[in-house]
């Protein structure tokens, strides 16, 4: 009762000004976790060219109880990524944001590393499919394009 209950005070809207500060708060600190494999200097180093990308970007914010609590963000229905602030994950929040796009467009694809284990389980149970697997030109990790619907295999 009170999952369902939290998903319904979930707001979901386009990225205002305002939740700039929020957003890349959120941003850096859950690629720093889910991206361990990485080294950290490679997303301090992103965090401005993302803070000058992002107000020019499709992106959804998902507030609850009047804080942002996750943010994704798409490019001609490439998801770039759903970010989740921490003690907010496993809410339903990704879900949410993801259930938007796949209201918005007819088919999407994304990028997800090998490594990152709990992203790709989340992916492949909201009815994506690997597509291949490729190396990240820019980290050198190994990835995963997927899309949705799913391929039949």
């Amino acid at each position: 009762m009170s999952a369902q209950t939290k998903r319904e005070s979930f707001v979901i809207h386009a990225l205002r000004e305002e939740d700039l500060p929020a957003v890349l708060e959120i941003w850096i600190s859950a690629n720093l976790q889910a991206h361990d494999f990485i080294p950290e200097k490679y997303w301090r180093e992103n965090l401005p060219m993302v803070r000058q990308m992002l107000p020019q970007a499709q992106v959804l914010v998902c507030e609850a109880e009047g804080k942002i609590v996750g943010f994704s963000g798409i490019d001609n229905g490439h998801i770039e990524g759903i970010f989740v602030d921490a003690p907010m994950r496993s809410r339903g929040i990704g879900k949410a944001l993801l259930n938007e796009w796949k209201r918005r467009f007819p088919t999407l694809t994304l990028c997800v590393y090998e490594k990152n284990k709990s992203a790709l389980a989340f992916y492949l149970r909201e009815g994506f499919s690997k597509v291949r697997l490729q190396k990240d030109e820019v980290t050198g990790e190994m990835e995963y394009m997927m899309q949705w619907p799913g391929v039949k295999q």
